[in-house]
């Protein structure tokens, strides 16, 4: 398969040239769409069925299997949707400089949409089976924690045997076999205005009383053991001589393990069951949206058949941790076996730095066609 996926290798970089090169922001419905219709027609094309769930307010979501295919155990998931607003493929569209590739959303996750394409028609071309043992989800709304995308994702994964997640490999070209888990929340505080020269003293500030509630949310991170919360935006208040009537603070909460989700519940109700300024009043709203990647056993069987297929190819599979999220935590904690990060190589996703390592277009596809095979021989 290497030589028929080397010779694709222009194609390959073509076809991720006219992904990159279209906006496709979470929130631009049109342009995901857009990218959506574009792989639809290449996967029909090569035989398959190709499923559309509608989406209102987002890009409509993708559902692909071979039409032979009977009782997939492989899914295989990629987000069509970027971090970059409209207009930004314009001011900056794919480049190539030596062995890199530059553009929005070049390795998060365009190349990776290429290399599941082309990792197919691999298989296709070498007469193997593979292609009719897997469930393709793409979606169109991953960069903002997936709303609309968990519940189809969890319905389409649950009873697979294997979940391969295609965010871009590490730097250094390592897997992630685990991620922290993800919460989300908004704490508002209502208190009571007042000239803060004149009456001060019939005010209750409500930023006095998110000062004290952003001490108290910040101890309870645990960075041993995987606990981070951390309050990363505040806002609040009228003008410098008005005690704050109104303040609101939009928080980010991280852990390690399923254990620690309950347990940072119950003290985040405990921290807003009560108020330190009288008279202010404290709305906690939000949820934890992603649980955690763990490394558990069925994870690091994967990561061994894997890091097997790696060898035989020539490419040494090391794996990580990593405190980012993706929809590998759904189906890890459906308890189906994820491996994620198996797309190709790049970095500073996120950024206008964003970059694909081009050689490992073709190894990464390589081995992702080639774990394909190996996992649709498991009895």
């Amino acid at each position: 398969m290497e030589s028929f996926i080397y010779q694709q290798k222009k194609e390959m970089l073509t076809f991720i040239e006219k992904l990159v090169n279209i906006d496709s922001s979470s929130y631009d419905k049109e342009g995901v769409d857009q990218i959506g219709r574009i792989l639809q027609d290449n996967y029909t094309a090569l035989g398959f069925h190709v499923k559309v769930i509608p989406q209102e307010n987002y890009g409509n979501h993708l559902v692909i299997q071979h039409k032979e295919a009977k009782n997939p155990n492989i899914v295989i998931i990629a987000h069509m949707d970027t971090v970059f607003p409209k207009g930004t493929a314009i001011e900056r569209p794919f480049k190539i400089e030596g062995n890199r590739a530059y553009g929005p959303g070049v390795i998060d996750m365009k190349s990776s949409q290429a290399a599941v394409l082309y990792a197919i028609k691999a298989l296709l071309n070498e007469g193997h089976k593979g292609y009719k043992n897997i469930k393709i989800i793409l979606n169109s709304d991953e960069e903002i924690g997936s709303p609309t995308s968990r519940s189809l994702i969890e319905s389409e994964a649950k009873g697979m045997r294997y979940a391969l997640v295609m965010e871009p490999a590490r730097k250094d070209g390592s897997l992630v076999t685990a991620r922290r888990g993800k919460g989300n929340y908004t704490l508002i505080v209502e208190g009571k205005a007042a000239h803060s020269g004149i009456e001060p003293e019939k005010g209750r500030s409500a930023i006095e009383e998110l000062a004290h509630k952003i001490i108290q949310l910040h101890e309870l991170s645990d960075h041993e053991n995987g606990i981070s919360v951390n309050v990363g935006l505040i806002e609040g208040g009228s003008s410098a001589n008005t005690v704050s009537d109104h303040a609101e603070a939009q928080i980010d909460v991280r852990m390690k393990e399923i254990e620690q989700v309950e347990i940072i519940e119950e003290r985040l109700e405990e921290i807003c069951s009560t108020t330190e300024v009288s008279g202010t009043k404290i709305v906690l709203e939000g949820e934890m949206n992603r649980p955690p990647m763990e490394k558990n056993k069925k994870t690091r069987a994967l990561l061994r058949i894997i890091q097997d297929v790696g060898d035989e190819i020539g490419i040494e599979i090391e794996d990580t941790a990593t405190g980012g999220g993706s929809d590998a935590s759904f189906t890890s904690s459906l308890g189906v076996a994820t491996i994620d990060g198996l797309g190709p190589v790049g970095g500073n996703a996120h950024s206008d730095k964003e970059y694909l390592e081009i050689p490992s277009l073709v190894e990464r596809t390589l081995l992702l066609a080639t774990i394909i095979e190996r996992l649709s021989k498991v009895k």
